[in-house]
């Protein structure tokens, strides 16, 4: 029941750091082992099996994939240019169009009448591109002049999501018993841990935050809407069944946002996280509005194959 209120304990937090930004900004040193703790709680809730079920069902996976890496870097990049944003924010931007899908999407997936077997083959596949996709795509849609150590961001990756997921399916593999007893609590752990990120962040850009919050709460509502809308359509337009196309919805429209915020303050200051807290925020407000419309309208039963011909 907490985890569902995310929304609003983000929000909170995020106005205690605004009220008090001096008891957040003492934790900014633990934001980067915070975010590898969030990437591990993931890792022990995959198995083996997930793997299997993506060689088994490659197509509407795949899918997934080439929507969320072709349409949001692009729409990240389209709305800082279209938007007039400093370079720091465009970067911020394009970070959070970089990486892989959010965290929250399988249940986010599961409310909405979604393919929740798709959605998790679909974050996994995402987490493992993502190590070498998203310094690539932030390299490819940075500006010429904004210096992107694509070598440093890949070896960031590779420590905070690559290595942590690791030896979560590897505690998974090895002690099955003691993460079934401690699986229910790990949704909190996650989400104590992203808030702390966000009000951490939040208190870093108090000073500019009157300038330049707007700006990309707005940049942010239109990029979360692309990612929704075009997940959903691509998948349409693929053939694919209702419950796929609600999944791919989700998976596109959703990032993992914490990774972007981390690296944006590690490698290109403060303001260029600030698109990654507010998307933390924005995109679980929408996506528990768009899962609780969805849950009150019946997914159609797939059309029935055409009777073969001798």
């Amino acid at each position: 029941m907490l985890t569902r209120l995310f929304p609003l304990w983000a929000i909170l937090v995020s106005a205690a750091a605004i009220g008090r930004p001096g008891a957040f900004l003492v934790l900014a040193p633990a934001t980067t082992p915070l975010l590898a703790l969030v990437m591990f709680t993931m890792g022990v809730t995959l198995t083996v099996g997930d793997f299997r079920r993506i060689a088994r069902r490659p197509a509407p996976v795949v899918a997934g994939i080439v929507l969320h890496y072709a349409i949001m870097p692009l729409a990240a990049w389209l709305i800082g240019r279209l938007l007039g944003m400093p370079p720091a924010l465009q970067v911020g931007m394009i970070l959070v169009g970089s990486v892989s899908s959010g965290t929250a999407s399988n249940v986010m997936i599961y409310l909405a009448r979604g393919d929740v077997a798709l959605s998790v083959s679909i974050s996994t596949l995402s987490t493992l591109v993502g190590i070498v996709a998203t310094p690539l795509l932030t390299r490819l849609y940075v500006a010429a002049d904004v210096q992107v150590d694509v070598l440093a961001l890949l070896r960031s990756i590779v420590m905070l999501v690559a290595l942590p997921v690791a030896a979560g399916l590897a505690v998974n593999m090895l002690a099955p018993r003691l993460v079934r007893r401690v699986e229910p609590v790990l949704p909190l752990v996650a989400m104590i841990a992203i808030m702390t990120i966000i009000g951490s962040i939040v208190a870093s850009v108090r000073p500019s935050l009157a300038a330049a919050g707007p700006l990309v709460l707005l940049g942010v509502v239109l990029h979360n809407g692309i990612g929704l809308v075009g997940g959903y359509w691509g998948g349409r337009l693929l053939g694919l069944e209702e419950s796929a196309c609600r999944t791919l919805a989700i998976e596109v429209g959703m990032q993992n946002s914490g990774l972007a915020a981390t690296l944006g303050r590690l490698y290109f200051g403060p303001l260029a996280a600030l698109p990654g807290a507010l998307f933390s925020i924005w995109h679980n407000i929408s996506g528990s509005a768009l899962s609780a419309w969805w849950s009150t309208r019946p997914v159609p039963a797939p059309s029935p194959a055409p009777p073969r011909t001798s």
